[in-house]
């Protein structure tokens, strides 16, 4: 499939989010004046604390599957997607729970006995559009309602969630900001798409978006106070990229306290274009002192996609493995 009909594609995908918005948004104004539409938050706390809660908060919160750091511990497989529409990805086809399954089979292969595979589920919070929408920005987020529930179902697979940003023409930041209440929690890390990281001018799907170190090293440093503040377990801030300029200034990338920044190679195609590409942005010694790798597949883009086995003979091998 050549890249302008996987667009169309996708874009056909972010149109049929936008009427399912229209839709929902007088059903969602509903439940706010009935005053039922945030009792969801328990979830994320709330209520009078009981003796047994108050003691367990004191103890240091830990990842799904115990401790404190994700990498190098673990090797992380992640499915990326949203519910709205399955040309989104593979996390948006069936339900939360359905996709959990399926993608603790698909990270089975990954684990060893001194680093085993923790499953992630890379949910689309902010999706962009080629359509100005209500702010202007030509992107579109997903309400907390829908991040709960994957929240929930990341927890009741014991997954990390990731909230995957594609901004439009609204800055990184404040759609980070958006979603600090979730960020706020232990096991829910972020993740950039800068292809999708719109200049004034510019429109979702018709130029290839970009970022810069001085905007990574920001959101990094703002992940970085929160776990601090909040005695949290080290959150992954994962970067996709497949062009060489999608992260202007590269080498003054940063590393902080409590993050691991992950440079996710992304691109579908066959497999020698897919390794010399992950040769090519993984050669440098000196930026492997402030991050980790990660290897996109894509389960229909993709030429004979390659099996676990060949993506581990990858070097270095990836700490990070996404499938689309």
């Amino acid at each position: 499939m050549d890249s302008d009909a996987r667009l169309r594609r996708r874009e056909e995908a972010r149109r049929r989010i936008q009427r399912q918005r229209r839709l929902a948004g007088l059903g969602v104004l509903v439940a706010v004046v009935l005053g039922i539409g945030f009792t969801g938050l328990a979830a994320l706390g709330g209520g009078e604390d009981s003796p047994k809660r108050e003691r367990a908060r004191k103890a240091p919160a830990e990842l799904p599957r115990g401790g404190r750091a994700i990498l190098p511990r673990h090797r992380v497989v992640a499915y990326y997607g949203a519910p709205q529409d399955r040309e989104l990805g593979a996390l948006g086809i069936g339900s939360p729970d359905s996709a959990a399954r399926h993608l603790e089979r698909q990270a089975r292969p990954y684990g060893r006995r001194r680093r085993p595979a923790l499953p992630a589920f890379e949910l689309i919070a902010s999706v962009a559009s080629s359509a100005a929408g209500g702010d202007g920005d030509y992107s579109d987020r997903q309400t907390p309602h829908t991040v709960r529930r994957y929240l929930a179902a990341a927890r009741r697979h014991k997954a990390l969630l990731m909230l995957d940003i594609q901004p439009g023409r609204s800055p990184f930041m404040r759609e980070v900001r958006a979603f600090r209440r979730f960020l706020e929690q232990p096991d829910v890390s972020l993740a950039l798409d800068p292809e999708w990281s719109m200049a004034p001018g510019q429109l979702p799907g018709k130029q290839i978006g970009s970022t810069d170190a001085g905007t990574v090293n920001r959101i990094s440093r703002y992940l970085s106070r929160i776990v601090r503040e909040r005695d949290l377990p080290q959150k992954l801030l994962v970067i996709h990229r497949f062009t060489n300029d999608m992260i202007r200034s590269e080498g003054q990338l940063e590393r902080h306290p409590g993050v691991a920044l992950v440079v996710n190679v992304d691109g579908f195609g066959n497999q020698p274009i897919k390794k010399a590409k992950y040769r090519d942005f993984t050669h440098d010694r000196r930026a492997a002192k402030v991050r980790s790798n990660g290897f996109k597949l894509f389960y229909r883009e993709d030429t004979n996609l390659m099996n676990p086995r060949q993506v581990l003979r990858l070097k270095p091998p990836p700490d990070l493995v996404v499938y689309e």
